[in-house]
This record gives structure tokens, C-alpha cells and sequence, in this order.
């Protein structure tokens, strides 16, 4: 297994190139090797993305979590400078002004009073209030599977349950929900502009516009609510309405939600999954001890996250970071897997412990933008490997998992399917 492309230029004393390329099949298959190579070698690289766009990668524990927290880096991409502009695989106007203005690109003070309007849908009693309702749906999904033999358990199971969670915890009703186009998802992996995918990239764009406005227009009409009140969706037009937000805001948001809410738990679901089955020790202790459940995610997260790289940040002015000279508006990225890894912060980083204590990941994030949803996506895990584990009894690979196809996503991690086979679905 090689850490970039089909010929790996980084192995053995051979000096890192620069910029260092983060693509490629292998890459994405096994990115760990070469996130070592780059902490052994030094905390700040730059490094080249399949768009051409070179960008400035920290790597190490501590680097990471300080520079998550640098309040001289903003997350606006009014920030980025030309170069960046000119290849980022961001979206493309009018859409980028309409869908890209909502938390993750946002800076205080206006990041701090949209923050606000969410946090509470996500907080941890009301997380703790859905448990049962996500267990019901969890179970409704097994329930389809196969009686006996296996299935495709991205298909299945991973792909499907986070919308429906999420459907639930933001009062998203069940007849747009049903309609909700997963292939929308896709909008969260931009192509560049050169990219000849890029027509069908934005064709997406569309109809997902068209779909929130409808959702928008529904939640204004209906009020729609479960016993608890209006929903976050309700909530979100009604401040609109007040003139809390405006619509380019209220449209990001809902954006953020319907999207960016659920893709990475299904990643997250898929390679916790990976992980285990790599790991059939791991696996049997943890369906043998369902207590170490909450302290198992945490590991698998740690082990290996679904979000592999932050989003941009930027310098409004040429700045030093970690030793380095990062000019202004240069796009600066955070590696969590890189983090994730670090000896010096995990003993024996690379190993898989499920009852690794203390565990100071950084798979959600860390500082102002540390995620919201951390508590919902943390139940979600939790429930969905309790219940393929407990209900799937003799899960294991059906193949290969070496010849597992991860997504191309930049900066996400994640395998496109999970073909496994178990003796049957209790």
C-alpha cells in the first residue's frame, strides 16, 4: 500500500516534494504514512489538491489544536486572494453568495449570533430525548436488510439513516423528507472550475436551491412542529422573518443542515465499520462489552474521521504560523486525521484501542467552530454500530476490504459502498 499516487515519490529517506500531492487512489485509500511522514518532517507543508490549488497543511497534534483556536484566522472566503480563487473548488456564483454564507464560513461576531440560533436543537438533553426515536429508526433500516446471507451496508443502512435522524431532529416532515435527492450530497465534494464533471456539479446546485426554497416556503405555511414546539427549520424562517437573518443566511443555513449534517455521518459510519472489521478482535470485544460503546467512538473517530482536513481558513495579513510565512489570503488547512494520529498526544497512535482513556480527539473540531451537532452525530454512531453489531451477529467482510473504493472527496474520508455478509438479521 503506497501513500499518494500509483507511484509513491515519499517512501523510505526520500525528501517530501513540494507542494506535497493529496490525491490519488492509494492516497485516499491510506493517506496515514504519508500524514506521518509530514509531522516527522515538520508541522506546517505545502501542499497541491486535483484542482491545482496549492494550500498550507498543519499536521501535528498541537499544531492543529492551536491553530483551530488562532483568532488572526478567519473562515470568510471574501478572505481567500486571487490565486485561490482563481482554482478553489468552491461553488460557483450566484449559488456560492446564496448556500456559502452560513456557520462554517462565518467569523464572529456574526458567526456567534448564528451559532445561537441552533445550538439548542443540538443540545445534549434534547440529543438525549431523541435516543429512543433513533433507535426505531435504526431498527426499521436492519429490518430491510437481508434475512441471511449479507448486504451493502453504505446502501443499506449508512446511507440512509442519517437523513432520517436529521429529518427528525431539525422538523423536516416526512413528505419532503421522502423527497430529499441524495445525489445533492454531492454538492459538499466542489469540483474546480476546469473539471469536466463541473456541468452536472452544478445541475445538483439547482435543484437543491429549488428544493430549499420549497422547504422554506413549506415550514413559513405550516409552522410544522412535533410536542416540543416548532422545529429548527420553523425556527430558522421565522428569524428570518424577524430580520434576524437574512436570505442568503437563512438559505446557507438550511443548506448546511440538509447536507452538511448528514454526508459525513455516513462516512463516519463507514469507516468505524472498516476499522472493526479490520480489526475482528476489536470487533468481538466491543459486541461482547456494549458498555465500552460511548468510549469506542471516540476511538474510532480518533482513528479514523470522517472529516480528514478542515474547510479553508485565512491571514488577513502574511503571518507566521508554526515557523512558517503563510501570505495573506493563501488558504490554510487543518489535518484532523494528521491529529488524530500523533504519537506524541496517543500512545501507539496508529493501533486501535477501544478502550483508549484519555482521548482528546479532534474529529469534531476545536475553538469557535467546533461542531454543533458534535452530540447528535455522537448518538447516531453510537446506535447505529450497537444495532448492526448486536443485530448482525458473524458480521465480516464479504471481500477484500483492500479493494474498497473510497470516495475522491478532498477532504473527507469515506468508502462508496461495504459489501458484508453475516449469518442472519436478528
Amino acid at each position: 500500500m503506497t501513500a499518494s499516487g500509483p507511484v509513491c515519490p515519499f517512501s523510505g529517506g526520500a525528501a517530501l516534494p513540494d507542494p506535497v500531492p493529496l490525491y490519488g487512489r492509494e492516497f485516499k485509500r491510506d493517506p496515514y504514512p504519508l500524514y506521518r511522514r509530514m509531522r516527522e518532517a515538520g508541522p506546517v507543508h505545502r501542499v497541491r489538491f486535483p484542482s491545482g490549488i496549492t494550500a498550507w497543511l498543519v499536521t501535528g497534534y498541537r499544531a492543529a489544536r492551536k491553530t483551530l483556536s488562532d483568532p488572526r484566522l478567519g473562515k470568510n472566503h471574501a478572505l481567500g486572494n486571487a490565486d485561490w480563487r482563481r482554482l478553489a473548488s468552491i461553488m460557483p456564483e450566484p449559488q456560492h453568495s446564496r448556500l456559502q454564507v452560513h456557520l462554517l464560513h462565518q467569523d464572529p461576531p456574526r458567526h456567534t449570533a448564528l451559532r445561537a440560533l441552533v445550538a439548542d436543537a443540538f443540545a445534549p438533553r434534547r440529543v438525549e430525548a431523541l435516543r429512543p426515536r433513533l433507535q426505531e429508526l435504526a431498527d426499521a433500516l436492519v429490518d430491510e436488510l437481508p434475512a441471511t446471507g449479507g448486504a451493502d451496508l453504505v446502501a443499506g443502512f449508512a446511507a440512509r439513516y442519517p437523513f432520517r435522524v436529521l429529518a427528525e431532529a431539525i422538523g423536516l416532515p416526512p413528505a419532503l423528507a421522502d423527497r430529499f435527492d441524495r445525489d445533492w450530497g454531492k454538492v459538499v465534494q466542489p469540483v474546480g472550475p476546469q473539471d469536466p464533471g463541473r456541468p452536472a456539479y452544478e445541475a445538483r446546485l439547482r435543484g437543491l436551491e429549488a428544493y430549499i426554497a420549497e422547504v422554506v416556503a413549506d415550514r413559513r405555511a405550516a409552522q410544522y412542529g412535533g410536542p416540543d414546539g416548532p422545529g429548527l427549520l420553523a425556527r430558522l424562517v421565522a428569524a428570518h422573518d424577524a430580520g434576524e437573518l437574512t436570505r442568503p443566511e437563512l438559505d446557507s443555513m438550511v443548506f448546511q443542515l440538509l447536507v452538511a449534517g448528514q454526508e459525513p455521518v455516513t462516512n463516519q459510519i463507514s469507516t468505524m465499520l472498516v476499522a472493526l472489521l479490520r480489526h475482528p478482535g476489536q470487533l468481538e470485544r466491543l459486541r461482547a462489552e456494549p458498555a465500552l460503546l460511548p468510549r469506542a467512538v471516540e476511538e474510532l473517530l480518533r482513528h479514523d474521521g470522517a472529516f480528514e482536513l478542515t474547510t479553508w481558513r485565512f491571514f488577513a495579513t502574511d503571518s507566521d504560523l508554526h515557523g512558517t510565512r503563510i501570505p495573506a489570503g493563501d488558504s490554510v488547512i487543518v489535518s484532523l486525521a494528521a491529529a488524530g494520529r500523533d504519537g506524541t498526544q496517543f500512545p501507539d497512535a496508529d493501533a486501535l484501542d477501544l478502550g483508549r482513556s484519555p482521548n482528546a480527539h479532534l474529529a469534531f473540531g476545536h475553538g469557535v467552530h467546533f461542531c454543533p451537532g458534535a452530540a447528535l452525530a455522537r448518538a447516531q454512531l453510537q446506535i447505529a454500530l450497537g444495532t448492526l453489531l448486536t443485530r448482525l451477529p458473524g458480521l465480516r467482510p464479504a471481500g477484500d476490504l483492500d479493494d474498497l473504493e473510497w470516495i475522491p472527496a478532498v477532504l473527507a474520508r469515506g468508502t462508496g459502498s461495504l459489501p458484508v455478509a453475516y449469518d442472519r438479521r436478528l
